[in-house]
């Protein structure tokens, strides 16, 4: 197919779910060889979008158009024997399956008539299909032994494997950093030479500008410009996808340093992370980075009880601590939002009401019950200082945009009116509207007499957010910098180990 041809026309496409508008008449096109970035706020519409457009749901009303003829995508298969492929933030892949098992899961070529694998051929195309994306990896190894990198670059193959020539890749870079980012978008630029149309879906505005060709903007649910990338400036694509205009991307607030409330000194956990010390004050918000790997996420949940400490100790307001459980850490004030909200923030199935009350249900008893209308007052409270689009209280969290259920996390966490409180990648797949809402909110908690620890991986929110940025190494802390005197290059130099004693 020639460059720039239209492959993929959406026209008038619209859906309604219980309550919801979720599109209202949206269109959207696609070129080969193009990357159309898809912007908006959570709970745009964006995903169901491209969940009609990938066969996973059904429109109410509207038009799909590839390469001009009209199609009535039935099944995500179906979708696929079209070419047209779907890279999801939470991968769909089988982990206990090597990494050639799930490129043609499902799809394996057998020795002529027989229910037998042809284990030759699977292996040999699948090197095929690794190759044409420049990627060397072991075939036979589970995918569960892969990076997150690894197990995208999985996906994309097995997308190739269909022969598609239109790939939705979702939050692609939500968790990859560094290295693993510029080999994606290398990647993509390749399959851009290839003649593959890519929509593209995300909330880091940077590399926006730095792959895409195109914007479509939604906000509420309706398709607000279309416009090309060389002629919109950051500001303008904010204010179409919140409209209005944000002052400022990182609100942050100084306030005067309060008395120490959480200290850490040497703790070990062998094969997570060594002699890691740290210590938090009243007032202030204290930043964790390092590269995928470097031990952050390990730390917090050893800080919430969660994971055992093998050496150091832990002291909370000058007392030491021996967590023995995160329901321990809660009693005694310290809060962890955790960086896989779906699995470990959240019980999907519960409401928002039930979610937002449930670290804290004590306060709410009355003897054997719940009292239900300070249980409702408490959620309702919460749903409107944060923002969170929900037909109801009662709403099913699962059925939430993911934004939405990243404010509910928030939520159970200042009901619990913790006084440490752990935000692990607080902001991964939420706008940039509810980005500086959460800022905003940080501010207010420390204003409070809280004290923060956020562990990011996006060095701006960082640099912007932290009063002070401990940057962590192959599971050490690799230095400390004042937030003066940090910048993402010297982030880096620690992050690589290029800023430690001896190294290169």
């Amino acid at each position: 197919m020639a460059l720039n041809e239209l492959v993929l026309e959406l026209k008038g496409i619209a859906k309604r779910f219980p309550g919801v508008l979720a599109l209202d008449g949206v269109d959207l096109e696609l070129r080969a060889g193009e990357v159309h970035c898809l912007l908006g706020e959570n709970g745009a519409g964006k995903s169901t979008l491209m969940k009609i457009l990938a066969g996973a749901q059904p429109m109410d009303s509207g038009r799909i158009l590839l390469g001009g003829a009209a199609v009535d995508i039935q099944s995500p298969h179906h979708a696929q024997t079209l070419g047209i492929s779907m890279i999801y933030q939470e991968f769909n892949l089988c982990p206990h399956l090597n990494v050639a098992e799930n490129i043609f899961l499902g799809r394996e070529p057998r020795l002529g008539w027989t229910p037998f694998i042809d284990w030759r051929k699977l292996y040999g195309d699948a090197r095929a299909v690794l190759s044409r994306i420049g990627v060397d990896l072991d075939l036979r190894m589970p995918v569960r032994e892969c990076s997150v990198a690894q197990q995208q670059m999985v996906e994309i193959a097995k997308a190739l494997s269909f022969n598609s020539k239109i790939i939705v890749m979702d939050e692609p870079s939500a968790t990859l950093t560094g290295h693993e980012l510029k080999a994606l978008f290398a990647l993509i630029r390749d399959l851009k030479r290839q003649g593959i149309g890519l929509i593209y879906i995300s909330h880091r505005l940077d590399e926006v500008f730095e792959i895409g060709d195109r914007v479509t903007v939604m906000r509420d649910g309706k398709r607000i410009d279309t416009r090309a990338i060389g002629d919109l400036t950051r500001d303008e694509i904010i204010r179409m996808m919140v409209g209005r205009d944000l002052t400022e991307e990182f609100p942050k607030e100084i306030f005067p340093k309060g008395e120490e409330i959480l200290r850490a000194e040497g703790l070990s956990r062998a094969g997570a992370f060594s002699n890691v010390s740290l210590r938090l004050h009243r007032g202030e918000i204290v930043g964790i980075t390092g590269l995928v790997g470097a031990g952050r996420t390990e730390v917090a949940r050893a800080l919430f009880g969660a994971d055992p400490i093998e050496g150091g100790t832990i002291h909370l307001n000058g007392n030491r601590l021996a967590l023995r459980s995160p329901m321990h850490a809660i009693r005694e004030g310290i809060g962890l939002l955790t960086e896989d909200r779906k699995q470990q923030g959240l019980v999907l199935g519960m409401t928002v009401r039930e979610n937002t009350t449930l670290a804290n249900l004590k306060s709410l008893a009355w003897g054997p019950f719940v009292n239900r209308k300070a249980e409702r007052a408490a959620a309702e409270k919460y749903v409107g200082e944060l923002h969170i689009k929900t037909p109801s209280i009662d709403q099913v969290t699962q059925n939430l945009s993911g934004g939405n259920q990243q404010k509910v996390v928030l939520a159970k966490w200042l009901f619990t009116e913790s006084k440490v409180l752990i935000f692990d990648e607080p902001t991964r797949g939420i706008d940039v509207g509810a980005k500086v809402e959460i800022y905003k909110l940080m501010n207010e908690l420390v204003r409070r007499g809280a004290g923060v620890l956020m562990i990011s991986s996006e060095l701006p929110e960082i640099l912007g957010m932290c009063d002070r940025i401990l940057v962590m190494h192959e599971g050490r802390i690799a230095g400390e910098l004042a937030r003066s005197e940090a910048t993402q290059e010297a982030i880096m130099r620690l992050a690589t180990g290029l800023g430690l004693a001896g190294a290169a």
